[in-house]
């Protein structure tokens, strides 16, 4: 994987999150109604940037046990991340569940530092939400990610299984150094 663009290479819409761009790895936790028992995961999530202004996104997780040793394979999703103007920006995902989703939302920097981001926030929402025929009953969903202290915290609301809007997933993950 290339290092990360220098900002001169960044379009301009894409500025606004190119904080992103990199493999962030880490641990988070996840619980829902539905679920009997809470569960951890490890997760994997890699954005790139290939000139065009755009970022590829992909993220694969596993479910883990205690000490952190992987016990299975879990949630895998790929997808674009597309800037918009005024502040917006909204993202396409397609899942190994059998979803498929666009999502709505706006991005806030907040912070700089010797011309680099060092604080963003980034909320969005579904717009659609799209299964194929064996996929699970799932209605929408919330998505916050942040540039906290230099890792990438993110949690995610669902609305499925007859369930109204209710925390599903939080992690914090930092960002690989690959350059």
């Amino acid at each position: 994987m290339a290092s990360t663009p220098l900002p001169s290479e960044i379009p301009d819409e894409l500025a606004p999150l190119s904080w992103l761009i990199g493999k962030w790895v880490g641990v988070g936790l996840g619980t829902y109604p539905t679920i009997k028992e809470d569960f951890r995961y490890g997760q994997e999530a890699t954005f790139t940037f290939d000139g065009r202004p755009f970022l590829s996104y992909t993220s694969y997780s596993w479910i883990i046990d205690d000490e952190g040793n992987r016990i299975r394979p879990s949630a895998t999703e790929f997808g674009f991340w597309r800037p918009r103007p005024d502040s917006r920006v909204e993202v396409l995902l397609s899942h190994s569940t059998g979803h498929l989703e666009t999502y709505h939302g706006t991005v806030e920097i907040t912070g700089i530092e010797n011309a680099k981001i060092i604080g963003a926030r980034i909320q969005m929402q579904t717009d659609m939400v799209a299964r194929s025929e064996t996929a699970k009953e799932y209605d929408g969903g919330v998505r916050l990610y942040g540039l906290i202290e230099g890792d990438l915290g993110y949690a995610f609301d669902m609305a499925a299984m007859g369930q109204e809007l209710t925390n599903h997933l939080s992690a914090r993950l930092v960002h690989l150094d690959e350059s």
